[in-house]
């Protein structure tokens, strides 16, 4: 049966049969499992079989994680990895490796940006990058023979700006690509990018999902519904030994052996298992604690994220707010099309002065602290030229509107007024 989201937090994922009748997801803490018999180990071997083997695979804790999350965003499966760079490193790679190209906007999370930019590059994949995401001439002005992907976060990093995903997956699909989003800000309680056409969806768990800054994490999430069998992608097409059976004369690809798991299976059985970016079991079991309460937070941090947005569109040396739910912004439509609940937990604001300035605001407050991680139960503040972009280049930083003068912050649980009261300080006595 459909259930609601905030039961599927909960109890998705989960059969309490399948382990001891246990209330919560047990901690599965072995590398290794008793495959039972010979048949069935050729037979999980051969991808034929569910079950575990090997914990850079699959585990049981990580399992009950993966269909929850898939659960949660609209997908058929799930791959978790140990951080969300690993996440979107696996997710575009497999998408264009062999010498593809990845669109993609500079108004990304700066690691991102720098991966496309310098890394990439040197295993054979190559990024275009647009202005504007959403000016579909420009993106669609990138498409060429090579192209494998376009890649997007549905709100920008510390822009807050939002991806128009409906149009641009629209345009991804006549072209024969897929869309990747990144939804790490707004996660799966605000925003479920798969309803909207988008084909796989990364997030970063170490953020929003997990919630308590305590666990790092990322997880792929694919859709199902793009047909990796088009003639762009020979990855999905070539035959296989580790999804064929040589000894039967056997030939698979990942297209013909999965269908339309064929992505989400390549991640975990090409790029999981040799590169190994795996989760730990522990880790993974203090981010299903946090998405317990996931909705819960989100309701209550987007509501204070408002309040103080609002606040500093009237305080003193602030010269622009970046949140996209103020009613003020050009981007409102899109706010009111994918984002009735809110746009997430972060903004970002620019204050007049010098970056000395900006070091005293960041030094002078009490309860935000100063941290680069996002999603956390505590507020957090940071500059983003120095810490998160700074290794973007400088054109792309301007073009992001990442300043010396911008600062972002990322808000928790704590009093909305004592927030408020603490930037108001740092900000005075700063000048």
């Amino acid at each position: 049966m459909a259930r609601d989201f905030v039961t599927a937090a909960i109890h998705g994922g989960y059969d309490r049969a399948a382990h001891g009748e246990a209330a919560n997801p047990p901690i599965y803490a072995s590398a290794a499992f008793d495959m039972v018999s010979a048949a069935h180990g050729d037979a999980l071997g051969a991808g034929e079989a569910e079950g575990f083997s090997y914990s850079r695979v699959a585990n049981p804790t990580v399992d009950v994680f993966e269909r929850r999350l898939a659960e949660l965003e609209g997908g058929v499966s799930a791959v978790a990895v140990a951080s969300g760079m690993a996440a979107v490193s696996y997710a575009l790679l497999c998408a264009a490796e062999g010498g593809g190209r990845i669109i993609s906007p500079t108004n990304l999370y700066g690691a991102s940006v720098d991966a496309m930019e310098t890394f990439f590059p040197q295993f054979g994949v190559h990024a275009d990058f647009v202005r504007d995401i959403n000016d579909l001439d420009e993106v669609a002005s990138k498409i060429g023979p090579d192209t494998r992907a376009i890649y997007t976060e549905s709100v920008a990093n510390p822009s807050t700006e939002i991806t128009d995903i409906e149009p641009l997956a629209e345009l991804a699909h006549r072209n024969g690509i897929p869309l990747i989003v990144d939804n790490t800000v707004p996660t799966p309680y605000l925003f479920r990018p798969i309803e909207f056409g988008a084909d796989i969806v990364v997030h970063s768990t170490t953020k929003g999902i997990t919630g308590h800054g305590n666990a790092i994490g990322g997880v792929v999430i694919d859709g199902g519904d793009f047909d990796w069998a088009n003639g762009r992608f020979p990855q999905f097409t070539t035959p296989e030994l580790v999804v064929s059976d040589e000894r039967k004369g056997i030939a698979r690809s990942f297209a013909s052996r999965f269908g339309r798991e064929a992505f989400i299976r390549r991640v975990r059985i090409k790029y999981l298992r040799t590169f190994g970016a795996v989760p730990s079991p522990f880790n993974t079991y203090l981010s299903m604690v946090g998405l317990e309460t996931l909705a819960v937070r989100e309701r209550q941090e987007v509501e204070s994220a408002m309040r103080i947005a609002e606040h500093l569109t009237h305080a003193p040396h602030v010269l622009k707010v970046n949140y996209s739910g103020l009613g003020s912004t050009g981007q409102y439509d899109l706010v009111a099309k994918y984002f009735p609940k809110g746009i997430g937990t972060i903004l970002s604001f620019l204050v007049d002065g010098d970056e000395n300035n900006v070091r005293r605001i960041l030094d002078g407050t009490e309860v935000f602290s100063y941290v680069p991680n996002i999603g956390d139960a505590r507020s957090l503040i940071v500059d983003p030229a120095r810490i998160t972009h700074r290794e973007v280049p400088l054109e792309y930083r301007h073009a992001a509107g990442v300043s010396d003068n911008l600062i972002r912050l990322s808000i928790g649980l704590e009093n909305v007024d004592d927030l408020i009261a603490d930037l108001d300080q740092a900000i005075a006595n700063a000048y």
